[in-house]
Order: C-alpha cells, then structure tokens, then sequence
C-alpha cells in the first residue's frame, strides 16, 4: 500500500488566455478586514475541499489548483507537483486536502493508471508556495468517472479518515478486500492502526455508496454524509466494522447485519457532501439540494440556513464562523458570473 515516489511528474492545470482565476472580493486588499458573513473570494472552478490554516485557508479545484485564501479574500495560487497525471473526467479529479502542519499535508486524487482511473492518498510538502507528492501513502483505490468519494478529515484521536465510493461497482461496496464504498482510517504516519476493525487493513466501516463528508460532534459522535441512489440521501453514525448495507438496503429497509441511516432523505434529494459539526448541531452541504442545512442531531429537526449559492460542496466551521464553497460549475449547477465562490456565514 505504501510507496515512496521515485519519479515527479509536475502537473499543471491548462491555461488559456480566458480561463478565469479566483479573486477576492474585497476591493482595498491592503486594507482588507475580515467579513463577518459574505462572499470570501469569487471565479473558482469548481472548488472541492477546504481546509483551515490559522486565520487563513487553503482551497482545491477539482481540476488540479490548489488556493491559499487569507481571512480577507486575499488570493494564492500555489504549485502542486503531481507523481501522476491527473484524471479529471467525471467526478474524478483534486478532491480531498488535510493539512497536517505549515508544511505538510495529505491530498486525495484521481489519477490516470493506464487501464483506466485509480484514486489515491499522498503525503504533500511544502517549500515556499509549491506542494510537491512526497510520498504515496494508501494507493489502488478504484476510481471511476463517478462516486470516487474523496474526503479526508481528521479525528479527534489524530488519525485521518478517508472516503471512498463504490467506483460505479457496487458489488464492491461489500467486498472487505476492496477499498471502494468504504470509510477507511490510518495513523497519520500512514500505518494501519492496530485498532482497527479488521486486522492489518485500513477499513473502519463499509457497504458505503459514495460518501463524501466526515465529522465529530463534541461527544465524539462520527457522523458521515452519503449520496442515494435515487433519493434517500443519508447522513450515518459510523462505528467501526459496521456494514451500511449498500446495495443491499437503502432508506428504511433493514437487513440482518446491516445498519439503517440514521437520518434519510426520503423522496427529497440533497445530494450531500461537505459536513461540520458546530454547538452540538450539523451543518451539511447539499449539492443537488442547493441549500445549506442545519440538522439537530436530537430531534432530527431540519432549518433550511441559506438557498441564495447554488449547489454547495463544503462545510468548514473557524473561530465560530461557517465556511462554505459552491460547486456552480461542475456541469450539474446554473453558474452566475462570480461562480464559484467561497464565502463566510453565522450559523
């Protein structure tokens, strides 16, 4: 599973002379002060991930920049140095980023493998504003031009958490072999934690279709958010060596060994991704849904925050503040002309 990288492959992003670039929207950067709620930052494409840094902010694009965003909106693009060429078809692409300290960090990524999509997690350094692969931490995890998964987070004992989806093959979802339609955990040396469910394997739970967002409420609570098949969007308590029941069961159906949703969508549909926990409540990013949602984990009591962004990607809580990013034009959304962007709110 792990390997160190013996050959550099710098990938950068394509540019052309209308490709549009992030930019604050703050008009004085000299003089900017922090928003208390509003748009951070506008012209992303496609941003999937943040991450918090200090005061500051670092932001993926699924097609392969990473950001460096300060509390006012000011703007960094920075190098990222790939070991492999990047796969953007799809939903495939940059997508996961956990920083570990100033200079170092895991990145989540879809490459080309030749026979077709893998994903894998990597070790990133930095020196000045490059990130460069150092190391290739768990690789092979099957990709697909859907349901790649892709979120890294870090709990609250100091291991990383990463999800995988099914990779358009279901069947895989139940297959302990196979890291595809898994919540997988390591240790942040990249080693497999003797604690996990199943011995020498990075597997925490499975039956997962595609889940794509990871947190903790302050009880220690894990909660995950995953995409239905047609409707029935779910958000789960994970506990370790559970089996979510994908394909098997979905919504309300139950099955011996297998865990029903703590929460479900019924008919609606959220299509939902980023998740953070807040005060005791969730706060989840709906794509589909285009709304950002605040969900009290006791009642289940649903209040809809905000409908004005568009289809949201990512949640990310600071100093008492919501963080959030549109995913306006990933081909799914209607984009306006300062789409994507990154913006603050006050829960």
């Amino acid at each position: 599973m792990r390997s160190i990288i013996f050959f550099l492959f710098i990938f950068i992003a394509a540019c052309s002379s209308g490709e549009q670039e992030p930019t604050s929207s703050t008009a004085e950067k000299e003089n900017a002060e922090p928003l208390e709620q509003g748009i951070l930052a506008t012209n992303f494409n496609t941003p999937w991930s943040i991450a918090a840094s200090g005061d500051d902010f670092y932001i993926t694009e699924r097609a392969g920049k990473l950001f460096l965003v300060s509390d006012a909106g000011e703007i960094t693009e920075q190098t990222l140095e790939l070991s492999a060429p990047l796969y953007t078809r799809g939903e495939a692409g940059l997508l996961g980023f956990s920083l570990l300290d100033a200079d170092q960090g895991y990145i989540y990524y879809s490459y080309n493998a030749g026979d077709g999509p893998r994903n894998r997690v990597s070790k990133i350094t930095k020196t000045d504003d490059t990130w460069t692969e150092s190391e290739v931490i768990i690789d092979e995890i099957p990709g697909a031009r859907i349901h790649n998964g892709g979120r890294l987070e870090q709990g609250p004992e100091g291991h990383l958490f990463i999800t995988t989806g099914d990779a358009a093959d279901p069947e895989c979802a139940q297959d302990k072999e196979s890291l595809a339609g898994k919540i997988l955990r390591m240790n942040i040396d990249g080693s497999v934690p003797e604690d996990n469910p199943f011995e020498e394997s990075y597997v925490y739970s499975y039956g997962h279709r595609n889940p794509q967002g990871i947190t903790w409420t302050e009880d220690g609570t894990m909660y995950s958010t995953e995409h239905g098949e047609s409707a029935k969007d779910e958000i789960n308590i994970i506990e370790p060596g559970k089996n979510y029941g994908w394909p098997v069961i979905e919504g309300d159906e139950q099955a011996e060994g297998m865990v029903t949703p703590f929460y479900h969508t019924g008919n609606d549909t959220w299509a939902p991704s980023g998740i953070d926990a807040f005060e005791g409540k969730l706060y989840v990013a709906a794509l589909r849904g285009e709304r950002l949602l605040e969900v009290e984990p006791e009642s289940l009591e649903i209040n809809v925050l905000s409908e004005e962004y568009g289809r949201i990607r990512d949640i990310l809580f600071t100093e008492g503040y919501g963080h959030g990013i549109t995913s306006n034009r990933d081909g799914r959304g209607n984009p306006e002309e300062e789409d994507d962007v990154f913006f603050r709110f006050t829960p």
